[in-house]
């Protein structure tokens, strides 16, 4: 009679020893597990806001691949007259000149793509297969195209962009060049990946 009380006395001990013991392995393996659900401190830094000063940059020219946003290369493009100017005459040769198919920021559907005609931003990759587009700031016939006005030619694949960032019409390049979000902080500082409107 008392081994039998023994008996139930150890087997009650040892379920729940061992109900303690699966309970803390279960926590034990669900914390790392849950903990993988938050992004690292890399990828967080990846998707931040960039703010970049512009100051320096002259008209006709361009400040990038650097900085880069979210690991994508930006270019920054301080307009002349003479290039926002030739912009509109090559509508005709756009194969999406008012930007209606592409998923851009309601500020990039102008003919300029931009806050401000003198000021365009452009994430630097090709929308063929990423490779990242030259800048040519002068208007001069080039060996890839005749009648050349300016603006980005990709290398990779002959795609050719104007300064709007507006794929020329029968090239690889499906889309135009992507306009990231981006706010004006001041007329010469500006905070890539934040709209204005959700600022």
């Amino acid at each position: 009679m008392s081994g039998d009380g023994v008996n139930k006395q150890r087997r009650y001990f040892l379920i729940g020893a061992t109900s303690v013991v699966g309970g803390v392995g279960i926590v034990g393996a669900a914390i790392p597990f849950v903990s993988s659900w938050s992004p690292s401190a890399k990828a967080r830094a990846l998707g931040a806001p960039v703010t970049v000063d512009f100051s320096k940059l002259e008209p006709g020219e361009m400040l990038g691949p650097i900085p880069a946003w979210r690991g994508q290369p930006i270019f920054i493009l301080n307009r002349t007259p003479t290039m926002l100017d030739g912009i509109e005459a090559q509508n005709a040769t756009r194969a999406d000149p008012d930007s209606n198919r592409d998923m851009q920021p309601g500020y990039a559907k102008n003919e300029y793509r931009s806050r401000r005609p003198e000021i365009g931003l452009y994430v630097g990759l090709c929308t063929h297969l990423g490779c990242s587009p030259k800048f040519f700031p002068v208007v001069t016939p080039e060996p890839f195209d005749a009648n050349w006005q300016g603006g980005f030619f990709c290398p990779c694949h002959g795609s050719t962009f104007d300064f709007a960032g507006r794929v020329a019409k029968n090239k690889p390049a499906p889309d135009n060049l992507i306009v990231p979000p981006y706010s004006f902080v001041s007329d010469t500082v500006v905070t890539i990946g934040i709209d204005e409107e959700t600022a």
